[in-house]
């Protein structure tokens, strides 16, 4: 078979397998409107795919003059993908099939000794989330893991990365595909949760969407023209190193950013102990700005002005439509309320900033997403010029969330 014939062989799959994604049930003739196929092309593809696994034959259209016609969709559970949220606290581990839906989620704390301890961690929960559902192990094909740091392409490991001990000094992606037995694909997870709600969030339909998410530490993913922004080195989005807020030119900045040191959890808490004199949790210190403790509120009102120079940064080189806040702190309508009144005060164009609709779960979702993609790519045309293959119809009320 030629070059030129495998090429277009592969265009016509990914076509057909596409129509079936987006409108299965559907006929051949459908498939045929649709794609400009012959119907002899179209028997053809769906009857290798039926043979594959992949779709099946799954009733007749009714209703209709004349005869009826034999409709195929996609086959769900004919592989999985594992989806994982790795923090430096916590990982979470869903399973999703190829129509996205979410059939397992668990959590646990994460291994403190990092490296492959971590690895070994992941694969364990991921394997044991399939078996609590009865998934046969081989139909796990891939799994996206959302990591805090920035993913280097060229030796594997994680950089920027300091809550997960080892990442940076190690193969992480072969690790993880020892680990497996599969193909693993590393993202940032603040990048993976800008996918996650502009799939099925706040951002759906958004094309320039920014997310930042604010707990511990403070991250940013970033969508510009309805693409994902990863930068040269997969960085785009460390918010926590824009150079304000705390002195950039301390050691201290350079390790975890004077973003960060300004506007993240222990910002919060040093700023209300020199303020009142004394320590308070950032939950206390929300709850007594909520009672009318003068000093909780300034610490609020400060974080939030840094904050709100920080969205403005980010709206001047983006120009964002939208800005989605997450995180534990992020999340908060108190911090919230008060960007919103602070950011038109330091920018000049209008910014929609919400809470995240998806909360902790955003990652997960994104990762499910991108695995979803990658996984349809590799089996209906990867290898075709522009093979990104669009996602499935999906709605949150479709996700099956089975927490253990």
């Amino acid at each position: 078979m030629s070059e030129t014939i495998r090429i277009s062989r592969k265009f016509s799959q990914r076509a057909v397998m596409e129509a079936i994604v987006q409108n299965g049930p559907i006929s051949r003739a459908s498939i045929a409107k649709q794609t400009g196929l012959s119907k002899q092309t179209i028997s053809e593809i769906v009857r290798q795919l039926e043979l594959s696994g992949w779709v099946r034959e799954t009733g007749r259209t009714s209703g209709h003059i004349g005869r009826t016609a034999v409709t195929y969709e996609l086959i769900p559970d004919a592989a999985y993908i594992a989806a994982v949220d790795l923090g430096g606290t916590k990982v979470r581990v869903a399973i999703a099939d190829l129509a996205f839906q979410v059939f397992a989620e668990e959590m646990a704390p994460t291994d403190p000794r990092g490296g492959r301890f971590v690895v070994d961690q992941i694969a364990t929960m991921c394997r044991e989330a399939a078996d609590h559902l009865d998934i046969p192990r081989e139909r796990l094909r891939m799994a996206v893991i959302g990591v805090p740091g920035a993913p280097d392409d060229a030796s594997g490991a994680v950089l920027l990365a300091p809550n997960i001990a080892g990442f940076g000094a190690m193969n992480v992606v072969a690790a993880f595909e020892e680990a497996f037995g599969f193909n693993v694909i590393l993202e940032n997870d603040v990048n993976l949760a800008v996918l996650g709600e502009n799939w099925l969030g706040q951002g759906q339909g958004v094309d320039n969407l920014a997310y930042i998410a604010i707990g511990t530490g403070i991250g940013g993913g970033l969508m510009v023209g309805g693409q994902l922004v990863r930068g040269a080195a997969n960085a785009a989005g460390e918010l926590g190193f824009l150079p304000f807020g705390a002195d950039p030119f301390e050691p201290e900045s350079l390790r975890t950013g004077a973003f960060e040191r300004a506007v993240a959890s222990f910002a919060i808490i040093e700023r209300y102990r020199v303020l009142a004199g004394e320590v308070a949790t950032v939950p206390a210190i929300f709850e007594r700005a909520g009672q009318g403790d003068a000093h909780a509120s300034q610490v609020l009102d400060d974080t939030a002005r840094i904050l709100a120079r920080g969205i403005g940064a980010i709206s001047a080189i983006a120009n964002p439509e939208k800005v989605i806040m997450g995180g534990s702190i992020g999340l908060r309508p108190e911090l919230i309320e008060r960007v919103k009144t602070f950011l038109p005060a330091c920018f000049p164009y209008p910014v929609q900033i919400e809470a995240s609709a998806l909360g902790a779960r955003a990652a997960i979702i994104g990762a499910a997403a991108i695995g979803l993609e990658h996984m349809h790519n590799a089996l209906f045309g990867a290898d075709t010029p522009d093979g990104r293959m669009s996602l499935p119809p999906a709605e949150m009320s479709s996700l099956k969330e089975v927490v253990r």
